[in-house]
C-alpha cells in the first residue's frame, strides 16, 4: 500500500477545508535528535501508524528499525542524507543513501551542499543531487536547502539545481540551523518550482496554526516532531468551531 502524498507535488488546493486525517496524511513525523534511542524510534512508529502519518523521517542508523516496523502500511520510511551540514562529498552522500535503500527506505531527504551554493558552483551543487538521486533507484528525494543561510536569490537557484538534479521535492530546513521554515520561504519556494515539484515545510512548526499557514504558503508536506501535537491541537480547533480561522497564538 503506497502512500498517495508520495507522488503529490503541486500545493494542497484548499487548506482550509482539511480534516485532521487529511493534515496527518501530509506530515513526516521526525525523530532526528541524537540522543533518540531505539525506544524513541519505536514510539515515533507506532504513533505514525496509529495516526496515518506520510512517513516516519529518522537518522540513517536507525532506518532498518523503523523500515521494519512501517512495513506494508503505506506509511513512508524516510532518511536523512550528508545530515545536518550537507559539506561532505557527492560519493559520501550516494553511499549513505545506497545504504539507506538497502535498510529499507522509501524516501530521501538529503541537505544540499550549501557552501558551494554559496561559492557560486553551481556543477558541484547539481552533481550532488544528482548522485544521491541516482542511488535512491526512483524513491523519493528531498533536497533539504537550508533557507535560514540563503537569500532569496540564492533559494531560487537551489530550487533549480534540486530540479537540475532529479529530485521531487525540495525542503526548507534541518532544524538544525540558526532558523527554520517561513512562510515567505515556502511561498517563494513554490513560486520557483511552480506544481512541478513537491514542497516541505520544516523546522519550527510545533502546532497546527503554523503547519496550516505552511501549508496555505505553498507546502504540501510538514517535518514535524511534534506532529502528534499538531493533529490533536487542530482536531481540537475544529471541535471548538469548525472553519473559524485560527489566530496567531495558534489558539
Amino acid at each position: 500500500m503506497e502512500c498517495w502524498v508520495e507522488h503529490r507535488t503541486g500545493p494542497v488546493r484548499d487548506p482550509g477545508a482539511l480534516s485532521p486525517e487529511d493534515l496527518a496524511a501530509l506530515i513526516d513525523h521526525t525523530i532526528l535528535k541524537p540522543e533518540a534511542g531505539a525506544e524513541d524510534v519505536r514510539r515515533l512508529c507506532e504513533e505514525a501508524l496509529s495516526r496515518r502519518f506520510a512517513a516516519v523521517c529518522v537518522n540513517p542508523g536507525r532506518l532498518r528499525l523503523a523500515a521494519g516496523i512501517v512495513r506494508g502500511s503505506g506509511v513512508a520510511a524516510c532518511a536523512v542524507v550528508g545530515f545536518p551540514l550537507g559539506a561532505s562529498h557527492a560519493g559520501v552522500k550516494a553511499f549513505e543513501a545506497s545504504r539507506a535503500v538497502e535498510d529499507g527506505a522509501d524516501e530521501l531527504d538529503m541537505v544540499i551542499d550549501v557552501g558551494a551554493l554559496r561559492d557560486g558552483d553551481d556543477g558541484r551543487v547539481r552533481a550532488g543531487v544528482r548522485a544521491v538521486v541516482e542511488a535512491a533507484g526512483g524513491r523519493l528525494v528531498k533536497v533539504i536547502l537550508e533557507t535560514c543561510l540563503l537569500d532569496d536569490t540564492l533559494i531560487e537557484k537551489a530550487c533549480r539545481l534540486a530540479r537540475e538534479g532529479g529530485a521531487r521535492f525540495v525542503k526548507t530546513s534541518t532544524g538544525f540551523a540558526a532558523a527554520g521554515a517561513t512562510e515567505a520561504h515556502v511561498r517563494l519556494m513554490r513560486r520557483t518550482v511552480g506544481e512541478t515539484m513537491g514542497v516541505k515545510a520544516s523546522g519550527g512548526i510545533r502546532d497546527h496554526a503554523a503547519a496550516l499557514k505552511m501549508i496555505a504558503a505553498g507546502a504540501n508536506r510538514i517535518g514535524a516532531s511534534a506532529s502528534v501535537a499538531i493533529v490533536e491541537g487542530y482536531r481540537k480547533s475544529l471541535e471548538g468551531g469548525r472553519g473559524r480561522e485560527p489566530r496567531e497564538n495558534g489558539s
